[in-house]
């Protein structure tokens, strides 16, 4: 007997198995006999038994716009959109699931293109022409089905642009379809916009369709000669001019109306002419005025400068818009300069300081001739401290012959594009980086760093470049003198010497520790080269604190930039409004930048804390409007908005736990960032060159003609 109670033999166990197949048998035919019955039941026997039928299939059609044709073959289109290649077969598959040819119809303009040819077989091919060009495709289930190329092109100098549409000279303005596409096909594919248009040239194809630009074409990129600067109202009180009087030193052309029917006048030099708002010559809204001779002056008697009443070489051009006129002078970038440099560095300065700033003057300005600043108006920059001051200055003969001995020359950065060449008056003995302005861009500016100012770094460095040793302590004494009056923006934008800066960032890294920096920015290095200047050290005291004005600063700077004064609130800071400040109980800088700068400020009234970021920020914040700066030669300077620079201790006085005061130990005038002026003329004097210098300021950088 088994372990469950049964004892069955070898018979009894066969029948056990027989039962058990009987029974299944029976039970499958039962199945059937009821699925049979069922069947009968709903249909009736006379009735055929359906077989269930597919869904339908329904096609998914892609419609893309204006998108570039690369290649075209028997398989598809390679085309390019949104920055991406990508490749679509011709409609239709054969069974054995490749392209079936001729089942697309390429169209131009939206009739039959009429290029299909046959094959020896008869099968009808696609026109395997259709490339390079801007098209609309059709795709059915992600195949071709239908190409309609946009071939009505124009082309002509770009003279203003904005989201809505592109003036061009001899078509106007048109305007941009909403879908427009842009392509830059020199160098590398890529995709553009409107405002990557070079304005005053015509290096751009645009594809018109229905009378708006669906596409526009960069083909090429050549040397850019000639700068378009909008000239700013007397004493650069605003961007519009009330009622212009125009003249010129040498006889003058005037060019006015409509393109198809363009006037030309002539006028004797010294003739004046008033182009107010509603002037006869704005029959359409520009007008010309050329020089009959290229060394002609245009002279608008109504706008006033530092120099008097300025005069422009090049031809000038206002434009009648809604707000005002706008006055825009195209000149040579080189004749640009001859005014630049002296406006943005004193003349005085020894002649390899003024070949640096012409260097970093023309680089900034190309920058903007690829990028400009007003491309509503057609005009790349300004004439102002926004951009570069122009013409602010008479030209000098010294400035004049190092832009001229620096023809074409621009700063490159190591991967080819235009270096930032940001500059400023004087160091501390040591300058910052790109991070002071908290942009986005600032991190990859790696050849911006805080460098040491000092003739036994930049001995070493230029050394070094040369592939020598430590190198011997370049000769030259410390010069005093008033700081530079530029304290230039820079330039950035897209490459043969170059330099490897030597010492770079040990010190900057250094002295973002608050002890070491203190340490630095009250004593005086008699190895830097600026130390003998009044701005290198400089103090500045408040002695009556007024939070009412601490206040209206905070939210001016958080009106300005919400993200960079921060209020903490629940265990963090965070961007909120600020309507109200209680008596000031701590002032300190909380994280300091490279180079030792403030870079992040915090201001305690009780439970409250406000945190300003930023060099920019903190120098405005401080700054009490009524407090004179006095710098190290013990002469003082008014300072009604803006401290010298970022490179500060703070010292606060308090009564009853309150701030009534403080005291700031400094030293520089700027940000701090790329070129120091007065750093440059003291190199020069201890016998550096030029591309020494800048090299040195710009690490890794190398010096390119743009003309050759």
């Amino acid at each position: 007997m088994d372990r469950n109670g049964w004892n069955l033999n070898r018979s009894q166990r066969m029948q056990m198995k027989a039962f058990i197949c009987l029974l299944g048998i029976l039970l499958l035919v039962i199945l059937l006999f009821g699925k049979l019955l069922l069947l009968l039941i709903h249909k009736g026997d006379d009735e055929e038994i359906p077989v269930p039928t597919p869904e339908p299939h329904i096609p998914v059609i892609q419609l893309m716009a204006n998108v570039w044709i690369m290649e075209s073959d028997e398989e598809g289109l390679l085309i390019f959109r949104d920055g991406q290649s990508e490749f679509y077969p011709w409609g239709g598959q054969t069974a054995a699931g490749q392209p079936e040819i001729g089942t697309s119809g390429v169209s131009n303009g939206g009739s039959e293109q009429g290029a299909a040819a046959e094959k020896n077989d008869g099968v009808q091919i696609p026109d395997l022409t259709v490339r390079e060009q801007v098209a609309d495709i059709e795709l059915t289930d992600g195949a071709i089905t239908d190409v309609t190329v946009r071939d009505d092109k124009i082309n002509g100098k770009i003279l203003s642009a904005d989201d809505t549409g592109i003036e061009v000279e001899g078509y106007g303005r048109l305007p941009l379809a909403a879908d427009y596409k842009g392509y830059r096909l020199y160098d590398s594919l890529e995709m553009c916009t409107a405002g990557d248009l070079r304005f005053g040239y015509d290096f751009t194809d645009l594809c018109v369709e229905n009378g708006e630009i669906c596409a526009l074409l960069m083909v090429k990129e050549e040397a850019m000669e000639y700068i378009r600067v909008l000239i700013r109202a007397s004493d650069y009180g605003g961007s519009f001019h009330d009622t212009p009087v125009v003249t010129c030193d040498t006889g003058y052309s005037v060019f006015y109306g409509s393109y198809d029917n363009q006037k030309q006048e002539s006028h004797a030099a010294g003739e004046e002419l008033e182009l107010g708002y509603d002037s006869s010559y704005f029959e359409a809204d520009r007008v010309r005025i050329v020089p009959d001779v290229l060394t002609g002056k245009v002279v608008i008697k109504n706008c006033s400068r530092s120099q008097g009443i300025p005069s422009y070489r090049g031809q000038m051009e206002f434009l009648r818009t809604e707000d005002g006129i706008v006055a825009i002078n195209e000149v040579l970038l080189e004749e640009y300069l001859y005014s630049v440099v002296p406006s943005e560095m004193p003349a005085k300065y020894p002649f390899e300081a003024l070949k640096a700033q012409a260097v970093c003057a023309r680089t900034y300005a190309y920058g903007h001739m690829e990028h400009a600043g007003y491309p509503q108006y057609g005009a790349h920059v300004d004439d102002s401290t926004s951009y570069q001051v122009y013409n602010n200055i008479l030209e000098q003969e010294s400035s004049t012959t190092a832009v001229k001995e620096t023809y074409g020359q621009l700063l490159r950065t190591d991967n080819g594009s235009l270096a930032g060449t940001y500059y400023y008056s004087t160091s501390c003995g040591v300058g910052s980086d790109a991070n002071v302005w908290k942009t986005e861009a600032a991190p990859g500016l790696t050849y911006l760093k805080a460098k040491p100012l000092s003739r036994t770094a930049l001995a070493e460095a230029v050394a070094a470049a040369q592939g020598g040793g430590a190198g011997e302590e370049a000769s030259g004494e410390g010069i005093s003198g008033e700081a530079a009056g530029g304290t230039g923006n820079g330039g950035s934008a897209s490459g043969e010497t170059t330099g490897n800066g030597g010492a770079s960032g040990e010190l900057g890294e250094l002295l973002r520790d608050e002890a070491a920096f203190a340490a630095f920015i009250c004593s005086v290095n008699a190895d830097d080269f600026e130390s003998g200047e009044g701005w290198y050290r400089w103090s500045y005291q408040v002695e009556a604190l007024d939070k009412e004005h601490i206040l209206e600063t905070l939210q001016k700077r958080y009106a300005a930039n919400s993200r960079l004064v921060l209020t903490w609130k629940d265990g963090e800071y965070v961007s909120e409004t600020i309507d109200s400040l209680g008596d000031i109980t701590d002032i300190y800088i909380e994280k300091r930048g490279s180079g030792g700068v403030a870079d992040e400020l915090v201001i305690e009234s009780g439970a409250q804390k406000i945190k300003v970021i930023s060099e920019h920020n903190i120098r405005y914040v401080l700054n009490d409007g009524k407090a004179q700066v006095v710098r190290q030669d013990g002469s003082r300077v008014a300072s009604a908005n803006l401290l010298p620079s970022g490179f500060f201790t703070i010292e606060t006085g308090k009564e009853n736990g309150n701030v009534i005061g403080y005291t700031l130990i400094g030293g520089g005038f700027g940000h701090g960032v790329g070129m120091s002026q007065n750093g440059a003329r003291a190199m020069a004097v201890g016998g550096y060159s030029a591309s020494e210098i800048l090299l040195y300021f710009y690490e890794n950088c190398r010096i390119e003609n743009i003309y050759e």
